[in-house]
């Protein structure tokens, strides 16, 4: 079972390689993970916590540009 978030924690990162690593982090440790796109990003991406695992397990997008991912747990 998932532990809950507490407390909340926001990271903004240059790359999507980056907001994965530490997902994969947090969700490891059985945190509630979600994550996603900031402003002026398009289209917005939000990965809520029931699609994590899954978004951790595909391939990166593109050559894994600057992104301007927050990831939050």
């Amino acid at each position: 079972m998932p532990k809950a978030r507490h407390p909340r924690l926001t990271r903004t990162f240059a790359t999507e390689t980056e907001a994965k690593h530490f997902a994969r982090e947090k969700f490891d440790q059985g945190l509630v993970v979600t994550a996603g796109t900031l402003n002026p990003f398009s289209p917005k991406q939000i990965i809520p916590p029931s699609n994590i695992s899954t978004w951790l397990e595909t391939g990166q997008s593109g050559d894994d540009e600057p992104r301007d991912l927050n990831r939050a747990s």
